[in-house]
């Protein structure tokens, strides 16, 4: 059941998805197959796998991406002999729509984490925020978040950041070619976005709070689509068959 006065995803994206191709459409809703799934807030990935397990009554499933146990959104599953085609959604663009808070800065980039900095984000206006998003478009180089599962010298860095170390992290070029400001009410801002595979929206988020001189981190985070797969198509846990 969708939060009184939540987004809903699915509506506003029907009939946004690009084309699913036929060789990936034959595959859809069955076992094995793959199975486009609504991943809620407070589940993990791994969490969402175990589900589709227990419902489906098969082990050897896979996913095409990751999703933050605070995000919530499309989660392609391979299932069976199907987690061969995940190999094909590797690399494929994604969309979100991210919430932000402006003024507060925390250590994992969202709202899960311990604040590091507070300011006043009182003088932000809706044109400093514009032109903060336009300086994002397009190529860029991001580094990403201590807190995360790439691996530093055999060590996960979010391994590293629970014990307080922090590391130089290499940035990495992302592409976003799409960077839209849906609503602003300082000091919260509703953003939509595509981008290429690699991309974090909490470093995106905490770059342009550092952009603005006030700092900033996510609150919310919907994925609304991976490559061809909308969230227009996708199912909740439970009702996957």
């Amino acid at each position: 059941m969708a939060r009184e006065g939540a987004w809903d995803a699915k509506a506003a994206c029907a009939g946004r998805e690009e084309p699913v191709p036929a060789c990936l459409r034959m595959w859809l809703w069955r076992v094995p197959g793959l199975f486009v799934v609504n991943k809620p807030a407070g589940v993990s990935s791994f969490g969402a796998i175990r589900h589709a397990r227990k419902e489906l009554g098969i082990r050897k499933i896979g996913h095409a991406g990751t999703l933050d146990p605070l995000a919530e959104g499309v989660l392609v599953l391979g299932v069976g002999k199907a987690t061969k085609l995940l190999a094909s959604l590797e690399g494929a663009d994604k969309s979100y729509r991210a919430t932000l808070r402006l003024g507060v800065r925390t250590d994992t980039y969202d709202s899960t984490g311990r604040v590091t900095e507070e300011r006043d984000p009182g003088g932000v206006t809706e044109e400093a925020l514009l032109d903060a998003l336009a300086s994002f478009r397009g190529e860029i180089e991001q580094v990403p978040p201590m807190f995360s599962a790439i691996k530093k010298d055999g060590e996960t860095l979010y391994k590293l950041a629970r014990k307080g170390i922090e590391v130089e992290r290499p940035s990495r070029r992302v592409t976003i070619p799409r960077l839209e400001l849906v609503e602003f009410a300082s000091p919260v801002a509703t953003i939509d976005l595509d981008c290429s595979k690699g991309t974090y929206v909490r470093s995106l988020v905490d770059d342009i709070g550092r952009a603005l001189g006030v700092g900033a981190h996510m609150t919310a985070l919907v994925r609304t689509r991976v490559g061809p797969f909308g969230i227009d198509m996708a199912r909740s846990l439970g009702e996957l068959l």
